[in-house]
Order: structure tokens, then sequence, then C-alpha cells
């Protein structure tokens, strides 16, 4: 079974592409096979691991806009079992062109549901920070929507939007999403930020992952030098809370799967 994660928060600048690649590194590292779709005009999960958006022939706006077949645009990463289907700021044009095309919605998941068998454990895709067309492709074809959220007044303000999108496409298109929010960049000398991450939990209970991502300099560098944390500085507290991320994510869908009936 492949597990399909949204990574995705309206507000920008809460490690929502530093999450992707890094979990994504270490779902690898625990064995598993991931892929890794870059939906952002940006491309910075795409550069971070080395690739030029405007060097690639096919990508995640051919997948959406021109139905191309997924593993038409994978491309393999130096990081073995890590592929990546890269992006560009083509995709942009995606959010002019799908909302007048039925069933736009589900076109990612449609994409995702014609390869049989899917070669990987888990499918992590990196969302815009908007609530347009591409997020609700995401949404659509997700199993989990991972919600990065910095420990802020306006970073957990924006948790709103996105449980209003949760409704929707629960309503729409997606009736099993599930989300977890992931508090990230927290600093626990800060007053704020400590007691911001206590009102998370106490709103949201278990909708909040018990892993929480502390400010690290070294997850910064890792995108420039081309490689997620926990090969470019694998004993660092970033690569070490992304490993603890990891494991937790992986219980979470073995309980998941284990719910569902025969």
């Amino acid at each position: 079974m492949t597990n399909i994660i949204a990574v995705s928060n309206e507000k920008g600048g809460v490690a929502k592409t530093t999450t992707t690649l890094s979990l994504g590194a270490a779902l690898v590292e625990a064995g598993q096979r991931v892929l890794l779709i870059d939906l952002d005009a940006q491309a910075n999960l795409t550069l971070a691991l080395g690739y030029e958006p405007g060097e690639a022939d096919t990508t995640s706006s051919n997948v959406l806009i021109e139905a191309i077949p997924l593993m038409n645009a994978h491309r393999k990463t130096d990081i073995k079992n890590l592929d990546l289907i890269p992006s560009n700021a083509r995709i942009e044009s995606a959010e002019q062109f799908l909302p007048v095309r039925t069933g736009y919605t589900t076109i990612l998941r449609r994409s995702i549901e014609k390869v049989k068998p899917l070669p990987y454990d888990y499918i992590l895709l990196d969302c815009p920070p908007a609530l347009g067309a591409i997020t609700l492709n995401a949404l659509s074809a997700a199993d989990l929507l991972l919600i990065p959220t910095q420990a802020e007044y306006f970073s957990a303000y924006a948790l709103r939007n996105m449980m209003g999108l949760i409704r929707r496409v629960r309503e729409e298109s997606n009736t099993n999403l599930a989300y977890r929010i992931l508090v990230t960049m927290l600093d626990r000398r800060n007053r704020t930020h400590r007691n911001i991450h206590d009102q998370l939990r106490s709103t949201f209970g278990e909708g909040v992952f018990n892993t929480v991502i502390e400010i690290d300099t070294k997850l910064r560098e890792s995108p420039i030098a081309g490689l997620p944390i926990t090969r470019y500085k694998p004993g660092t507290r970033g690569a070490v809370q992304y490993r603890v991320l990891a494991q937790e994510l992986m219980e979470y869908a073995k309980e998941t799967e284990n719910r569902q009936p025969a």
C-alpha cells in the first residue's frame, strides 16, 4: 500500500519544502521507497535535490495540464530509493487552466491510480503556499495532509483556512482525508513559542504530531548543499527529529492500515 502525504500550508516560510525533503530522506533511511512530487512554481524542492527547474523536459505541470503518465516525469536522485518529479514556473498556469475542466480536482489522484503497481511506499506532495487548484489536487489525492506550522500567531491563525479547506475536500472529493499538524522552527526558550505550542496541542489534540522540529541552522544550509539534512549533517538535532517524525508517521500509517476493513 502506498501512503500519499500532502505537505501544505497557506502560509509560506513554515519549513514546508524542508519538511518534504527531510522527511522523505528519513523515510528512505528507514527502508522505505519514496517519491517526492514538487507542485510549487518556485521549485525549491527541485533545486534542493540538485536539479535546475528550467532544464527538465517533463515536470509536474505536464502531469496536471497535459495528463502525461506520472512515471514519465519522474527522475532518480543521488539518494537510492528517493525519486523526484520536478517542477518549474509553468505549473502556475495550472491555476488558470485546471478549473475549467470537469473533475479537475482529481486529476493528480487519477494519474497516481493509473500506475499499477506503484513502486513506492510513500509519495510526498510539496504544495504551493496557496489554496488553489494545485493544492486541491494534492489534497484530493492524499491519505494524509501534513501541515507544517510555526508556533507563532500568524502561522497558527492560518490553520483556520486550512481546516476550512479540509472540510471542503472531504465533502467534494476525498471523504477520508486526515490531517496532522507538525510544529516547526520551535524555539523552546521563547515563551510565546511554548504557549502557542501548548495551545495547538490543547485545541487539536491527536491532530498534532508528538514530534516537533526545533530551530536548527543546518536545516537551512542543507538545501544549498543539495542534500537533505540526514545526509548533510546526519548527527544534528534537525536530522534526529526528522528521523523521529518518520518513525511516528510510519506507525500512524500502520495503525491506519490495520483499522481498514479487510
